[in-house]
């Protein structure tokens, strides 16, 4: 990354200073003109044919596009850059002729994340929040959301500066990179604030992962000796119980968010997982109950678990993997996930689940397996087949 206060500027290229040639004349014609103009000019450059109207509109997104990332930017942001950015976000970008290729995989990827965390940016959430949920909701999953911000960075820009600063906020990125797993994702989504999306994940798990991620952050500080209590504050809201819609489930993860800070940095208020759903296997008699955030406002669902993992989930969601249940039919149910403690399918509506039965396993790679599983949960979700999660008995 440069350094601030170098004095070498890389000089424009000559695509770039002939852009900018351009845009000067450009501003001169009438939209008639200027429209057969740009359509001759879009067909060169990307292969795609525009009408003369839409080929303005096309510009104009071009030159808004350039001056809102030159702002966030600090810079003059190219020309080439703001209209790769423009033709690719509307799908007209064909046969980049004025960039190489490793330049425009390049933009693109800086379009899609945070300059100075190397996270993905607020643009890549919105997107991958809507495709994470339609997933969740079409198998019956969990899918939490979780809402964090850097305590007390502003007393670090205060007292130490903007470069202290961002180095606290890197160090935040390259924490929540070592420590969430490869199935999640994070996002810096504003100037101190980070979200995550945890697929196939409850709320005990998420609260888990956490003060994983928030006790790892502050090692990473003490050890650096900033000097400033800096710690990362996190709100968890978790589909379904807490909402169907992206704007619902922000609603809940920044309330509980505030609810820690406003709790005078203590952890933040639990209550028994018998008030959560969870998809794991039955826990041994005499174990202690764990306990995850909640909201006040939060009904809860009554027919699940009250135990804590003990074994990794691996996901079958998108295998072929099936059970057959010899004592419901016999009909098959799709495997959902797996462990070594049990088993979540996915079953068509019936009247009653038997506490306990038989099935046979088929998952690819392995030969089936007869196995004698115990009813944990039934998660209903509207508009999608009932879940049920299994504990293995043999």
């Amino acid at each position: 990354m440069p350094q601030s206060g170098e004095a070498h500027q890389p000089q424009p290229s000559a695509e770039n200073s002939f852009l900018d040639l351009l845009v000067d004349t450009l501003e001169g014609l009438d939209d008639p003109s200027r429209g057969q103009f740009l359509k001759r000019f879009f067909h060169t450059i990307a292969q795609v044919d525009l009408g003369e109207s839409q080929s303005n509109e096309v510009w104009q997104c071009v030159l808004e596009r350039r001056s809102e990332l030159s702002g966030s930017a600090g810079k003059k942001v190219s020309w080439t850059a703001a209209m790769v950015d423009v033709l690719a976000s509307q799908n007209l970008l064909r046969v980049p002729v004025l960039i190489e290729y490793d330049d425009f995989k390049r933009l693109q990827v800086n379009a899609a994340t945070d300059s100075l965390t190397g996270l993905y940016n607020r643009r890549l959430f919105d997107e991958y929040c809507e495709k994470e949920l339609n997933r969740a909701k079409r198998y019956g999953q969990y899918l939490a959301m979780v809402i964090l911000d850097l305590h007390k960075l502003k007393e670090v820009n205060d007292r130490l500066g903007h470069l202290q600063g961002d180095e606290v906020l890197q160090l935040a990125a390259a924490t929540l990179r070592k420590t969430l797993r490869a199935s999640d994702f994070a996002f810096r989504i504003g100037g101190d604030e980070f979200a995550l999306l945890l697929p196939q994940t409850d709320p005990e798990q998420a609260s888990t992962l956490c003060r994983r991620v928030r006790s790892q952050y502050e090692a990473e500080i003490r050890a650096r000796r900033v000097g400033v209590g800096v710690t990362l504050d996190f709100g968890v809201a978790v589909h379904p119980q807490d909402g169907t819609q992206k704007a619902e489930l922000m609603g809940v993860a920044d309330e509980r968010l505030y609810e820690l800070k406003h709790e005078g940095r203590v952890s933040p208020r639990v209550v028994p997982m018998e008030s959560q759903p969870s998809r794991e296997a039955a826990q041994a008699p005499g174990t202690e109950a764990p306990f995850v955030q909640q909201a006040p406002r939060v009904a809860p669902p009554q027919e699940h678990r009250t135990e804590r993992r003990k074994w990794e989930r691996v996901p079958m969601a998108e295998t072929k993997a099936y059970a057959l249940l010899l004592d419901l039919g016999p009909k098959n149910a799709k495997v959902i996930d797996l462990s070594y403690g049990g088993v979540a399918m996915l079953i068509e509506p019936t009247e009653d689940i038997p506490e306990q039965f038989n099935a046979v396993l088929h998952v690819p790679i392995l030969p089936p397996v007869r196995v004698v599983l115990k009813k944990a949960y039934t998660l209903k979700v509207e508009g999608a087949r009932p879940r049920i999660g299994c504990a293995f008995v043999s």
